[in-house]
């Protein structure tokens, strides 16, 4: 009987196409897979563990280049747990800083929506004036910022 998860398998677990997982695996991101008897790929709950975090980290935006450097550190063992650490710090501080300016980013749009709704309402205000003393005088400007820039 054999053991071990097909690629299908995985790659159904994962949400990786079969194609991505072989791809990871000829440019060094995934260690060579074990085989059955058949031939075809197992992968191992370790592998799986692997390729979790390899889909962490590019969804963090690590560069595929860096990401293959961190897995051979990884194949060399201990030795190099200090490296990989460093490697992930430096990607973190990069990711707070992308991070920071998303929030920017997020505060100018917040701004400019929150100005647009404001400009919104005063057109609408000048479009269905309350009617307190029966008539009501409407100056193109008062609706349209751009327009006072026309005249």
């Amino acid at each position: 009987m054999e053991t071990g998860l097909t690629i299908q398998q995985v790659a159904q677990q994962t949400g990786l196409s079969i194609d991505t997982l072989r791809y990871y695996e000829r440019i060094g991101l995934l260690e060579p897979v074990g085989r059955a008897q058949n031939g075809h790929r197992r992968y191992t709950q370790h592998d799986l563990a692997w390729i979790d975090l390899l889909i962490g980290l590019r969804n963090t935006g690590m560069p595929r280049a860096q990401m293959v450097r961190f897995a051979q550190l990884r194949r060399q063992g201990s030795a190099t747990l200090s490296e990989r650490r460093l490697m992930l710090e430096q990607h973190q501080h990069s990711l707070e800083q992308r991070m920071q300016e998303l929030e920017q980013h997020m505060a100018e749009l917040q701004h400019k929506i929150a100005s647009l709704k404001e400009r919104e309402a005063q057109r609408d205000a000048v479009s269905h004036p309350t009617h307190t003393s029966g008539q009501t005088s409407v100056n193109p400007s008062d609706s349209d910022p751009e327009a006072t820039k026309k005249q």
